[in-house]
């Protein structure tokens, strides 16, 4: 009900905006008609309260002089305003005082002269707020269209948003009347008595029997969205109401299984054209190591990310867990397990092909004109991803594109924007791609230095190089720092605070032990143990009793208040397999100690250990937000009235 109010201000402003914007100087005709649909608008929701608000009575007394102008084109203006003032609240010196010369637009003027709109966060308002040491995040109103359509989005997703709360009390009142009949037939059958009729008869007569506030107020909904919102459209209006679901397609299904056969297929002609060439017998072969390795490497942890992401999608589903709620993703467009995992199949094949191509390149001696540009095939791939990824047509999943680059966009402006749980978890993926993020450096100054026209590299002699292949594997965790402390200085959270820490010595550790693979001194030795032991101890405490909810239960410390999570407590109870998941989170974050000797294997490593614990991040999320009867994300609204200020400032 309250939200229902707050919305029926909002569409006060809104159409008071929108006359603003589309008629400016409207003759009186018009604004009769516009002062007609403010009044409805207003009244959207008016069964809540018996009195009317004051912007609804100056409403009211547009439309009632506008008539009598009409009707009684003889009287004066002051026995008009007289009877008007009747009409309305009773009060006649109240309406003499307004006068006979007000301005017809004055009920508009009204509206909008004590609203404000609230700005979207951006880096550059961030930073005048800092600047400026305001924290006031709102600004008077401009008359554009473009402040018009932003306005009309925000108001929109509210809209929906609320009526998908409606949607679920309404089926939640519906279940409970279910299930105290079904209650009260298994207890006459039980007892051999019949009071499930009297029973029933009384729920009936209660208050969530025959109540239908919740009807009505969806109904208005309705005819006020579909009015507003779509152009009295009302297929349209509905469709963009109602609760989308995702839709499973065959063609998905068969076409992951392609490429999925066509993955395998290819990872066997390669260990064939391995075998028939003798490549590892080749004295090429450590210079093609060198360079080859790391520039397909890149798509290797790439589709093993996307296969364990695929994987904690399925897990997700299994287990009920609301993982496109906790992610914030847009309705009905989230991906599913089976749209993951074709990506990942097709970005294997497309680039196994590619390897193929190259070594058959390098075997074939009778195709020496081509062989020149056999090492632009990894860069025409990455090339292909990118035009891919920042495609702006509607095509490939475009909604989780534009999903991606924007969070990717949070991530990387740490801290000048406000942090979601997608915009850290997204970071926390980047920290445990932290050798695929040095391959893309290798990508730039391998093809920058036009080293590929000879197929040798001078980039690990490289000063600049060698800065950044230290710094990129720091740089996803120094995001996160960033991001904990903003949460901190937010939320005035100390956990926050104390994680931003523990970030910190991660990056520490990961600049000393990098540092010693490059200059091996005995004190980088001395320094790169210590860092990174002290770090890791710290994150497996964090993993396993903040992250995944272990060792909190009936606690009396303030950091293990809340419950050990559901499906964790499944793992450690029933399936003594499922122990291994816990175990290897663990060691694996010893796993990034070793030196390069096995860079590839400890990223693998790394990734499986993000996947692992992507699964229970996400599933002790899920818990504490049934606990806390967390449905709905709060949905910013485009107006700021000045007595909201004042109720924030008492």
């Amino acid at each position: 009900m309250n939200e229902a109010a707050v919305l029926t201000k909002q569409m006060d402003a809104l159409v008071a905006f929108r006359v603003k914007v589309e008629h400016p100087e409207s003759d009186q005709g018009k604004f009769e008609q516009l002062c007609r649909e403010i009044a409805k608008s207003a009244s959207a929701f008016s069964f809540l309260s018996p009195v009317s608000s004051k912007t609804e009575l100056v409403h009211m007394d547009a439309i009632e002089e506008s008539n009598e102008r009409s009707n009684r084109g003889n009287r004066s203006e002051e026995s008009e305003l007289s009877k008007n003032g009747d009409c309305v609240d009773g009060d006649q010196s109240n309406k003499q005082e307004r006068g006979a010369n007000e301005e017809p637009d004055a009920s508009i003027n009204e509206i909008l002269n004590n609203v404000t709109i609230n700005k979207i966060e951006t880096p550059v308002s961030t930073i005048k707020a800092i600047l400026n040491k305001n924290r006031n995040n709102n600004e008077g109103l401009r008359f554009n269209r473009q402040n018009l359509k932003k306005v009309e989005e925000q108001l929109k997703s509210a809209f929906v948003n609320f009526y998908h709360k409606l949607q679920l009390l309404k089926n939640y009142s519906y279940l409970n009347l279910l299930a105290f009949s079904k209650t009260m037939k298994r207890y006459d059958k039980i007892t051999s008595r019949h009071a499930s009729k009297i029973y029933l008869n009384m729920v009936d007569n209660s208050y969530i029997g025959s109540s239908d506030d919740v009807s009505r107020l969806m109904d208005r909904v309705e005819s006020s969205f579909i009015k507003h919102f779509s152009k009295s459209n009302g297929g349209k209006g509905m469709h963009i109401l109602r609760s989308k679901k995702k839709k499973e397609r065959h063609s998905t299904t068969f076409s992951s299984g392609f490429f999925f056969g066509c993955t395998i297929s290819l990872l066997i002609c390669l260990i064939l054209v391995i075998n028939v060439g003798k490549i590892f017998q080749k004295q090429s072969f450590t210079q093609c190591m060198d360079t080859m390795f790391p520039l397909y490497s890149l798509f290797g942890f790439l589709v093993l990310h996307m296969l364990l992401y695929s994987a904690n999608i399925y897990f997700w589903r299994r287990y009920r867990v609301n993982y496109p709620f906790i992610f914030e993703f847009k309705q009905g467009t989230e991906l599913g397990y089976r749209e993951v995992f074709l990506l990942s199949t097709i970005l294997a094949t497309v680039s196994l092909a590619s390897v193929l191509a190259n070594l058959n390149l390098e075997i074939d001696h009778t195709a020496t004109k081509y062989k020149p540009l056999k090492e632009l095939l990894p860069l025409a791939l990455v090339s292909a991803v990118l035009l891919i990824t920042f495609c702006p047509f509607d095509i490939v999943f475009r909604s989780s594109r534009i999903f991606l680059l924007r969070t990717t966009l949070h991530c990387l402006s740490a801290p000048l924007y406000k942090v979601s749980l997608s915009d850290f978890m997204l970071a926390d993926q980047m920290s445990s791609q932290g050798q695929a993020l040095r391959n893309v450096a290798f990508y730039i100054c391998y093809y920058a230095s036009g080293d590929y026209k000879t197929r040798e590299t001078s980039c690990k002699t490289n000063n600049v190089y060698n800065s950044f292949y230290i710094m990129l594997g720091a740089f996803p965790f120094w995001l996160r720092a960033l991001q904990c402390f903003r949460r901190y200085f937010e939320e005035k959270d100390q956990t926050q605070g104390y994680n931003g820490f523990k970030y910190l010595s991660i990056v520490l550790a990961i600049l000393m032990t990098t540092a010693y693979s490059k200059h091996n001194t005995t004190a980088l030795y001395i320094l790169a143990w210590i860092c990174s032991t002290v770090a890791t101890i710290v994150a497996i405490y964090w993993d396993l009793v903040l992250d995944w909810g272990l060792l909190r239960k009936n606690s009396e410390k303030p950091l293990v208040e809340r419950q050990t999570s559901s499906i964790i407590q499944e793992c450690l109870l029933c399936s003594h397999g499922n122990i291994d998941c816990l175990v290897s989170d663990v060691f694996l974050r010893f796993a990034w100690l070793q030196t390069e000797a096995m860079v590839t294997v400890v990223a693998c490593l790394e990734i499986i250990r993000r996947g692992v614990w992507n699964f229970f991040r996400i599933e002790n999320e899920h818990v504490n937000n049934v606990g806390k009867f967390r449905a709905f994300t709060k949905v910013p609204l485009p107006f700021n009235y000045d007595e909201d200020e004042d109720d924030k400032d008492d």
